[in-house]
């Protein structure tokens, strides 16, 4: 991390992204470790700390790869299994309202933009959406999960624990990519990483060094300012 910025921790904020295209480079399992010592410090309800990380590197990681890659070729090819592929709960509204599906579709249709993929190149959006099946070539994948007992408020923990996660990488110079993309394929995660039966898929994610010269890491997604979300109550 770069020292221009007076505060680290702005720093590393400011400079998380998804990162779409990582280089080999493999990272320390004691890093990984550092990484998600930092993560556990994250706040959840009366201290219920709900999460549970599997970790993925060299043929294990490769073989989910395989197996998740086949199971989305598959499932292009025949849409009928869709059934069989689902969330366990719904990452995204059944019905989308504006300004939410406006912000969607800048941020797809940017990012396909800038890949060169149009509105009718089926082929090249399932290449690229398969991409997300193969962590961006990161040579570690994370898959988190969290007992079905616990209610939604995890789910808030979790997401605490996600983003302190990801801030923690930055400031050893890793770069994360958060993917909520494997949670149709739950039924063939859990049982590779070997999640208890009473364990549900929160998500997965990349962890890696970002390959700086790809295209695809110069996107960069807006913000609505503060002020637009912010109101003081008198």
């Amino acid at each position: 991390m770069t020292t221009n910025n007076p505060n680290p921790v702005d720093q590393a904020i400011t400079s998380r992204m998804s990162v779409r295209a990582f280089r080999p480079d493999p990272v320390e399992p004691g890093t990984l470790m550092q990484l998600l010592e930092l993560a556990s410090r994250a706040p959840s309800g009366t201290n219920t700390q709900p999460w549970k990380v599997y970790v993925l590197q060299g043929a294990s990681r490769d073989a989910l790869v395989d197996k998740v890659c086949s199971a989305h070729d598959a499932l292009r090819a025949n849409p009928e299994l869709g059934a069989q592929y689902r969330e366990e709960y719904d990452y995204y509204p059944e019905k989308w309202v504006s300004p939410y599906i406006d912000r969607r579709r800048e941020n797809g249709w940017g990012l396909y933009g800038l890949l060169g993929i149009g509105k009718g190149d089926k082929d090249k959006m399932h290449a690229q959406q398969q991409r997300n099946y193969r962590f961006f070539d990161a040579p570690v994948g994370l898959m988190f999960t969290m007992d079905r007992v616990m209610g939604r408020g995890s789910l808030v923990d979790y997401g605490m624990f996600l983003q302190t996660l990801m801030v923690a990488a930055r400031g050893h110079g890793l770069h994360t990519c958060p993917q909520a993309a494997w949670n149709g394929f739950a039924r063939v995660i859990l049982p590779h990483i070997g999640a208890g039966e009473g364990e549900m898929l929160v998500c997965g994610m990349a962890l890696g060094y970002a390959d700086e010269s790809a295209l695809v890491n110069t996107f960069h997604t807006p913000r609505v300012s503060a002020a637009e979300f912010t109101t003081f109550v008198a």
